[in-house]
């Protein structure tokens, strides 16, 4: 297993490193990258593979870290241990004494990478709501440049699960080149109208809260209540209802005395919920949220990569080889969406793997039960 682990930082200056930004129409001329690696970089660099974490998730991956310079009080005991802590390491499925991984936190990021809490160099402020919009295209540009400047032009791999997949097929389609497995877990190719309405809900949360400020709330009350709503919208996707059901068998229902004008919770489900969204205030940024999950929205692969049609879209996917995870009971991504996936990349006569995962956790069960998914990614990687 991996042990202790410190977070790294990429710094780009303006010039050469400037990034396009796509959904701004202007550049990023200073901007910086936090990531973390496990494993060693063969001397041919060809033993890369690059991990991309969901929308809440964070580079750090593996091992434990227990502080990241200049993150604060948002890394909380929570964030210690990695996000993918049994899926990395020597014999395990991203086995680190044959792959170099890497995992980075998205520009507009809250874990190190600049985002809305970083300070405009320009103004010595937080940027809040000035940050720029960002795409899909931004974050895995971004992504690309440090990889380029770690000295990295093959990836073996590109892997993500949930909004991760999607960049990972981002990557896959639009520097086809440069990746030669693709394995998505949980996600798909393109948009729901189910997960549209529920991010367009959390973003109306946060941006209605009283104290959002236009974003602009470092120096004052946050948007803690339109933050941990958009989390409780979110949260009922990521598991399974009978699973949320038996967690909070033990949850206490818990009112507020000193606001008696509120709605009273009156079950264990409520408090429950309530009680994740109060926790998530404690480690995330609302601006953050906000600016991902609009990337997310924005998400159009046609569009992104400049195809006029599918046929056109995964044609750029041949000599890649794909490995889709569905799970059976995930209603945040519903099996529908890998199964287009995997018919689109069929047709297209790309080499590609379906496997359904049976669980009762939901959309969260790439997090929660690496048995499931190990055997399947190790096979894939060999």
């Amino acid at each position: 297993m991996i042990e202790k682990v410190e977070t790294q930082f990429a710094h780009f200056s303006a010039g050469d490193d400037s990034l396009l930004l796509r959904g701004h129409g202007g550049v990023f001329g200073q901007y910086t990258l936090a990531y973390e690696t496990y494993g060693e970089l063969a001397p041919a660099a060809d033993n890369a593979v690059i991990l991309f974490h969901a929308l809440s998730g964070s580079q750090h991956a593996a091992g434990i870290n227990k502080s990241i310079p200049g993150v604060g009080s948002l890394w909380t005991a929570d964030c210690h241990r990695g996000w993918w802590n049994g899926f990395i390491g020597p014999g395990l499925a991203l086995d680190t004494d044959k792959f170099f991984v890497i995992c980075i936190n998205f520009i507009g990021g809250c874990y190190g990478s600049t985002g809305p809490s970083s300070i405009n160099p320009d103004t010595g402020r937080p940027w809040g709501g000035s940050f720029p919009r960002i795409t899909v295209n931004d974050i895995v540009d971004s992504q690309v440049a440090l990889l380029k400047r770690l000295g990295i032009r093959r990836l073996h791999a590109a892997i993500g699960p949930s909004l991760g997949g999607m960049l990972a097929l981002n990557l896959a389609l639009r520097y086809p080149q440069m990746v030669e497995n693709v394995i998505s877990l949980a996600s798909g190719w393109q948009l729901s109208v189910l997960q549209r309405i529920l991010r367009l809900e959390q973003i109306c949360a946060i941006e209605t809260d009283p104290n959002f400020n236009q974003g602009d709330y470092y120096d004052g009350a946050r948007p803690d209540r339109g933050l941990s709503l958009a989390r409780m919208i979110a949260h009922k996707s990521y598991v399974s209802l009978s699973v949320l059901e038996a967690r909070a068998r033990d949850e206490v229902p818990r009112g507020f005395p000193d606001e008696p004008w509120r709605y009273q919770p009156q079950h264990a489900v409520e408090s429950y919920m309530i009680h994740h969204g109060e926790k998530f205030l404690t480690r995330f940024d609302a601006n953050t949220y906000l600016r991902i999950a609009a990337a997310w929205q924005n998400f159009d692969i046609l569009r992104d990569v400049g195809a006029d049609n599918v046929e056109e879209l995964f044609k750029r996917a041949k000599g890649q080889r794909y490995l889709v995870f569905s799970i059976d009971s995930d209603v945040c991504f519903y099996p529908d969406d890998q199964r287009s996936l995997i018919d689109l990349l069929k047709a297209a006569d790309v080499s590609c793997q379906y496997i359904t995962v049976h669980s009762d956790k939901g959309h969260d069960s790439f997090l929660l039960e690496p048995d499931l998914y190990s055997p399947h990614i190790s096979f894939m990687l060999r």
